[in-house]
């Protein structure tokens, strides 16, 4: 139902403007809310806003059969209907609907081209981490073919890091065939069916068999199975929500005075619902040309941006790649001026090389992704894409559609006035009105009786209880109906029985009300007429009203009252409807009288006016505190809906999207004019789609400045805009919905989130992540996750590459000093891909430091100033490609032309202010990690090591001088079984004695390395807190894990067979062992002098408190009140 308010006929009479001034740009303005009323007027509700946004989009579909008259129709497609009698149209012959199905091909979508498995793991194996670990594997087996008697080890090695690779790639790979595979059930659906005339007979057929020409038969229920013509119809209305997101159903009906398609009468769109009538159409469009299959198209033709955390991996392998390669020149420039021997320097550097690859952290970072996507599936979120995990905590703006998102696309009353009282009928924190204790209030009886027995409303089955049913109808009249059987006791269906319809005029918009007339007796007669619709055109009919306990005459102090109680309930952004009914004298309409609609049988006026209801399309439990939530952790949330900018204002206001004052908000409290009032005077602004198309650069600048934007009567197109403007600015930007108008904007965005259960088959295919129970709430817990993730992956890494430099620098002073080779090939893959892997995988499960800290934090990478002057000048040093003028996309270069532009430019000004600039906000892997892992953490631990092997070694009656000259004497091979005496202070080293000292010296090195890292393990806990406290000890799986590799440790140390394979010794002393653990606590106290010079030096900067945003839960504001009520009919 509409309701209509007086001296506003629609969208453009209550528009006013909020005017964005730059010193460099025209004035520009854009339409807001009218400072008069909080909602827009009913009529403006229906399919009445003619915009240019809708024009530019109507540009791209073919569609023009709604301009011609039937029988061009008929003609176009050779199909004979029968206007006046439409059941008995002929339609199309069976043989000619076939012959078009084989030339057409079927109703249905062309699904997106997929990979197939295998090309899908190749991405996954050419990932650059994978590359370099097979990089590495490669050249250990070039040092193996150089030198096989002194590298037998690196058979094992090579096999070993191109292994890791190909196992990484499957644990990605099998990660994502998961979720492609629940996807692909959750679109596994029984085709639906649709009816049909073909040579005069209605048929059930396939929807995908229908073709151009045929004449469908839709009705209260129906999926719209096509696109279609209509040219007979009885009060049919369509849900275009999934495709426009209009909140509010559309009458269809033949004849049409619009040019534009998305707002002619006469069409039904492919993927609508029929709620209320039902129709004869004949089908224009099928398949792919369909308005539905070509917004599938443009989400096809969108890119999927690469995620933050993919570009940041990238990163990190190249800073490792660059740094390992250097080091490898460097030395093996070394060894060739010290030794001049080719062979050996190389095998140097390519060791060296081998040393600085991390081989456990891409199966640590894939893990960490793997744990963390099993866990947000226990939260019901579906994740495609593992890295697309992290990027939810990465969002800085969040871009969500309102119905069927935030709210509940479900209309339910919240006030009634009857009686000249006001009643709550739900829980909210600005409630006004009683409580409705008792069905039995006088008003409020008749309200619900109105509600019941005067409405279009089917249910889908009889056979269960009420509140188990599908309501098809009108969203409006099943808000109502909602309404009235939760407030009913006994059998509701009973109520309808027993007062049955005699007579009915149903709603349309020439009337806005709807009329009936039930057997419901009263002391005058049988029957009672009831009516409901419109507040003006319903109070036009009546000359009484029902007011304290009496039916008294109408006068204007109760028009009066009246109107301040409507507008009360449109300023809260409800639609409202009023009711009226008429006891009719028995002696003019006896029980078995005839009412005729043509002749107007019945009484047209003098009706007693009963009361209002309003009614509001809900936010879903817990959008408030969510929304909340996403604000005060510093993330821009913004609606794009296709309803009115008044409704989308007044639903924002209530869920904390919206809670300061616009311009016109400032202007009417100042009373100053509105140009008048200056950009920092206000936060909030309300876009209006038809104005996006005259946005220039500056003023999307103006508007993404805001904290609070929504932006109304918005096309698919312009929410793909919209996206795309909010990157080209530096955010990485989240973008929910759950219809098909959506899924452009899913698939062009950062992340995509689709809805489950609400959400269309095209949305959750264009989307990155799907909420399985629909809930706008998961999304917090989402964020949260998602920074926890990239924390924990920080301190993962952090902690992992710690032990890159003690791996590296005993290969440096084997060859620079020299010393006995310290460390070999098959020990740095126990450490690395042994304990190591098992230590770091604990971070997984690592909680937060704080309960709310992570969400008090700003995004790790905001958009700012700064940050989008330093991306508008990164664009002008990269210009676009040129433009191909006759398709008009971007000229792509041969990769020839790639690979030798990557050759130049290192060699450029361009390449090196790209590397040298400073990025804003945080990154994965930055200077600060870097220094503790390469210069602090990993010398102190360097140190630790090497003090114990000479210790070790020194027990043995071999001192650092000596081990330096028997490394030395290149004549001879010590430190091996078959190596010469070694006599030294009349003392004799056997070639065994050698061999073992050395061996054990090496286990020494692995055991200050483990417990070096264990202390590091605990360290790299702490980003904001000092590493002491409780919080230290949460995470049982830390103590597993270095647990674990512990035992795996010992038993490469203790089992005398594993001794040989590993270089190590079953002799090995654990006091030595205690020599780590004093360097362990001397790191300690160094990182906690080094935490509380960096709270100094670089404090922790917090999101600032966002005043007047309600943090109660929605679930408390919006429950109805449900207590005992007896209703006596």
């Amino acid at each position: 139902m509409d309701k209509e308010k007086p001296g506003l006929s629609g969208v453009d009479n209550v528009q006013r403007t909020i005017a964005f001034s730059n010193s460099n740009t025209n004035l520009r303005t854009f339409p807001s809310r009218d400072p008069r009323v909080g909602t827009a007027p009913a009529d403006s509700f229906s399919a009445d806003h003619n915009n240019k946004n809708a024009d530019d989009t109507a540009k791209n579909i073919d569609i023009t059969e709604h301009l011609l008259s039937l029988e061009q129709v008929c003609t176009k497609y050779s199909v004979q209907v029968n206007a006046a009698r439409p059941q008995d149209s002929f339609g199309l012959g069976n043989a000619q609907a076939a012959k078009l199905l084989v030339e057409n091909g079927p109703n249905t979508l062309t699904p997106p081209k997929r990979k197939s498995a295998l090309q899908k793991y190749i991405i996954c194996l050419t990932s650059l981490f994978n590359l370099m670990l097979i990089a590495s594997g490669i050249l250990v087996y070039i040092v193996l073919a150089i030198d096989y008697k002194d590298n037998k080890a690196n058979v094992y090695m090579g096999a070993i890091l191109i292994g890791v690779a190909f196992l990484n790639a499957v644990i990605e790979w099998y990660q994502e065939r998961k979720s492609e595979n629940t996807l692909a059930a959750l679109l596994q659906m029984i085709p639906p069916k649709t009816h049909v005339i073909r040579e005069r007979k209605l048929e059930s057929v396939q929807s995908a068999d229908v073709v151009v020409g045929d004449v469908l038969f839709l009705r209260m229920g129906d999926k719209v199975p096509a696109d279609c013509y209509v040219f007979a119809a009885t009060d049919l209305k369509v849900d275009n929500s999934s495709l426009t997101g209009e909140s509010e159903p559309q009458e269809r009906e033949p004849g049409n005075t619009m040019r534009n398609p998305f707002e002619a009468t006469n069409l039904a769109f492919n993927g609508t619902l029929a709620v209320s009538g039902s129709a004869y159409a004949i089908v224009v469009r099928t398949g792919d040309g369909t308005v539905l299959g070509q917004i599938a198209g443009l989400t096809a033709g969108e890119e999927k941006a690469e995620s933050p955390m993919s570009h940041e991996i990238a990163r990190f392998v190249r800073i490792i790649a660059s740094v390992a390669l250097l080091t490898a020149v460097v030395f093996f420039a070394t060894g060739m001026g010290l030794y001049n021997d080719f062979a050996f320097s190389i095998n140097f550097a390519i060791g060296t090389f081998v040393a600085f690859v991390p081989e456990g952290l891409p199966a640590t970072v894939t893990m960490l992704l793997t744990i963390a996507a099993k866990r947000m599936a226990a939260e019901n979120v579906l994740v495609k894409d593992l890295q697309g995990v992290e990027t939810l905590g990465a969002i800085t703006c969040l871009a969500t559609d309102k119905t069927g998102t935030l709210t509940r696309n479900q209309m339910m009353v919240t006030n009634l006035w009857t009686n000249g009282t006001m009643y709550a009928a739900t829980r909210a924190h600005n409630d006004i009105g009683e409580s409705i204790s008792s069905g039995n209030i006088t008003g409020v009886r008749e309200i619900l009786l109105t509600s019941t027995l005067c409405c279009s409303v089917k249910f889908d089955r009889s056979d269960v209880p009420i509140d188990k049913r599908q309501l098809l109808g009108d969203a409006t009249e099943s808000g109502l109906v909602r309404f009235a059987f939760s407030r009913l006791t006994g059998d509701f269906d009973e109520v309808q029985a027993q007062h049955t319809k005699v007579f009915e005029i149903p709603f349309n918009s020439a009337n806005k009300w709807m009329l009936s007339v039930h057997k419901l007796t009263h002391d005058n007669g049988p029957l009672t007429l009831m009516m409901k619709g419109a507040p003006e055109r319903v109070l036009r009919l009546c000359s009484t009203i029902l007011y304290q306990d009496r039916i008294i005459p109408l006068t204007d102090a109760h028009r009066a009252e009246y109107e301040e109680m409507y507008q009360y309930m449109a300023s809260q952004g409800h639609r409202v409807l009023a009711f009226a009914q008429l006891q009719l004298d028995g002696s003019a309409y006896p029980e078995n009288f005839t009412f005729d609609k043509k002749r107007a049988n019945y009484p047209e006026t003098g009706y007693t006016f009963v009361g209002l209801a309003s009614l509001e399309d809900p936010p879903k439990h817990g959008v408030r505190e969510a929304i909340g939530r996403c604000r005060s952790a510093g993330i821009q949330v913004i609606m794009v809906t296709g309803d009115h900018p008044l409704t989308a204002e007044a639903i924002g206001r209530k869920i904390n999207l919206m809670v300061g004052e616009t311009r016109d908000g400032v202007a009417a409290r100042t009373g100053q004019n509105v140009n008048d009032i200056g950009e920092d005077e206000y936060d909030a602004v309300v876009i209006h789609g038809e104005s996006i198309a005259d946005m220039s650069d500056a003023d999307w600048d103006l508007v993404f400045r805001k904290p609070e934007v929504i932006f109304a009567r918005t096309s698919p197109k312009n929410k793909l805009e919209i996206v795309t403007r909010a990157q080209a600015l530096g955010h990485i930007c989240g973008v929910t919905g759950d219809g098909v108008n959506d899924s452009p904007a899913l698939k062009k965005a950062d992340l995509g989130i689709a809805m489950n259960e609400s959400g269309s088959d095209v949305s959750k295919e264009a989307a990155s992540m799907i909420l399985l129970d629909d809930n706008f709430a998961t999304i917090v817990k989402g964020i949260e996750e998602g920074r926890l993730i990239f924390a924990n992956l920080k301190k993962s890494i952090r902690y992992t590459v710690t032990h890159s430099i003690p791996e590296v620098i005993p290969q440096i002073l084997y060859i620079i000093v020299p010393l006995p080779p310290m460390i070999t090939s098959i020990m740095i893959l126990v450490i690395d891909l042994g304990f190591e892997v098992l230590a770091a995988l604990t971070y997984a499960w690592e909680p937060p430091e704080s309960s709310n800290g992570l969400m008090k934090l700003p995004p790790r990478k905001p958009v700012t100033m700064r940050s989008i002057a330093m991306l508008r000048a990164r664009a002008l040093r990269h210009p676009p490609p040129p433009i191909d003028p006759h398709t008009g996309q971007p000229i792509k270069p041969s990769r020839i032309s790639q690979a030798l532009a990557a050759v130049k430019a290192p060699f450029t000004r361009v390449w090196w202010q790209d590397r040298l600039e400073r990025p804003e906000g945080e990154i994965l892997v930055d200077g600060e990690l870097l220094s503790w892992s390469y210069l602090e953490a990993g010398v102190l631990s360097t140190i630790s090591l090497i003090v114990v092997f000479f210790v070790v070694l020194n027990h043995h009656g071999i001192s650092p001088r000596q081990a330096r000259l028997m490394a030395k004497d290149t004549s001879q091979n010590y430190f091996n079984k078959d190596s010469p005496d070694y006599t030294y202070n009349g003392r004799i080293f056997t070639g065994d004695q050698q061999f073992y000292a050395l061996n054990e010296a090496r286990t020494g090195i692995m055991f200050s390395i483990y417990i070096m890292q264990v202390f590091n393990l605990f360290i790299c806990k702490a980003r904001f807190r000092l590493p002491f406290g409780k919080f230290m000890f949460r995470n049982v799986r830390t103590f597993y894990g270095f647990g674990a590799g512990l035992v795996l440790l010992l038993i490469v140390t203790y089992i005398p067979p594993l001794n040989t394979v590993f270089n190590s010794s079953y002799k090995s002393i654990p006091l030595y062992w205690l020599i780590a653990v004093g360097f362990g606590c001397l790191l300690l106290a160094y990182a906690t002098g080094r935490m509380l010079v960096l709270r100094k030096s670089k404090p922790i900067q917090w999101n600032q408190t966002i005043d007047g945003l309600h943090m109660h839960p929605t679930i408390w504001s919006m429950r109805q009140r449900t207590k005992s009520i007896d209703v006596v009919v």
